[in-house]
């Protein structure tokens, strides 16, 4: 496999981290519990940077009343509580539609969870090309099935820090069957984590994980160097173990975005399972397209020792850079 090829594609997607950054991959969420025959308590969660709160609304259908808001802040989240009624002989929520306002000029996501006196529960989720849905009268999980995997796949896709690992990994790594028993530890890593941190079981402070994640980055840019110049280096004899291990870490980042996300209670274990499919999903469709434009660039000719050393310092100068901002944001 040719190593220039895959520098060149480290570059590409350092280049491309800008890009990214300019998407708000945290969802707003709207969760809808019933309390009464028609009557529920509504929390309306949007996202926030500094000052700047992204005006979007939910508006439901005419013949339900939403009452004024009680406004909270909350970690780069704005909260807002209000009740909702059905009036005279309305059914309530079932039946109705549902439509987040200014939605389609933003680009964020809005994840809906819905919860009925009698244990009926529905997801949804609203993006700006289709900001608006009729609830069903029968919840059905295939809603919670397709809600939490288009989830996994999107924060897997938007999250550029699990990339350049995953790209990193790659890169250090020799032959198809090498990558595929490296990418199987990481994802078994990580799936263990994130389930048992989402359940409970564990329990790690968020910036400090976020902070070693960007660690584990540098590390592997470092790696790559070490390569380049003819050291031998651990991940490059067993990476699939360096994958493990760091996988473990990443599992507990995964975990902090589906905390912020929140979860359907009545179906944890199905949105769980979901969102770590999707996550997989998005992660394998990555690899894909990084060993297709290997075998499309194969014919790519060599290059000096010191173009060489170009994607690594890339992707460990933005890593540092991650290291220090989520440091300083202890």
């Amino acid at each position: 496999m040719n190593r220039i090829i895959l520098w060149l594609l480290a570059i590409a997607c350092s280049l491309a981290t800008s890009t990214l950054w300019a998407h708000e991959i945290r969802p707003a969420y709207l969760q809808i519990e019933e309390t009464a025959p028609a009557t529920y308590d509504v929390l309306w969660k949007v996202p926030s940077r500094g000052d700047r709160v992204i005006d979007i609304t939910p508006r439901f259908d005419a013949s339900l009343e939403l009452s004024d808001a009680r406004e909270t802040l909350l970690d780069g989240f704005v909260l807002y509580h209000y009740r909702l009624k059905g009036g005279g002989n309305s059914d309530g929520l079932p039946g109705t539609r549902l439509t987040i306002d200014r939605l389609p000029s933003t680009t964020i996501d809005v994840l809906v969870n819905i919860r009925l006196l009698e244990g009926g529960e529905y997801s949804f989720l609203l993006q700006p090309s289709e900001n608006t849905v009729s609830i069903p009268r029968e919840p059905d999980k295939l809603g919670v099935l397709t809600t939490y995997t288009g989830l996994g796949i999107e924060h897997i896709l938007g999250g550029i820090d699990h990339l350049l690992f995953v790209l990193a990994l790659i890169i250090l790594t020799r032959g198809f069957g090498t990558i595929v028993k490296t990418v199987t530890a990481f994802t078994l890593a990580h799936s263990i984590t994130l389930g048992l941190s989402t359940l409970g079981f564990i329990k790690v402070p968020g910036p400090p994980v976020e902070a070693t994640i960007a660690l584990s980055i540098l590390f592997l840019a470092l790696e790559i160097l070490r390569g380049i110049n003819g050291n031998p280096t651990l991940t490059g004899r067993k990476p699939w173990l360096v994958a493990f291990i760091f996988g473990l870490l990443h599992g507990f980042g995964f975990a902090g975005a589906l905390a912020e996300i929140g979860l359907p209670q009545a179906e944890i274990p199905l949105a769980l399972a979901a969102f770590n499919v999707g996550v997989e999903a998005g992660q394998l469709a990555f690899v894909a397209v990084v060993l297709l434009l290997i075998a499309a660039l194969h014919q790519v000719r060599e290059w000096s020792l010191a173009a060489q050393k170009i994607p690594p310092y890339a992707i460990g100068a933005i890593s540092a850079f991650w290291v220090i901002e989520r440091i300083w944001a202890f």
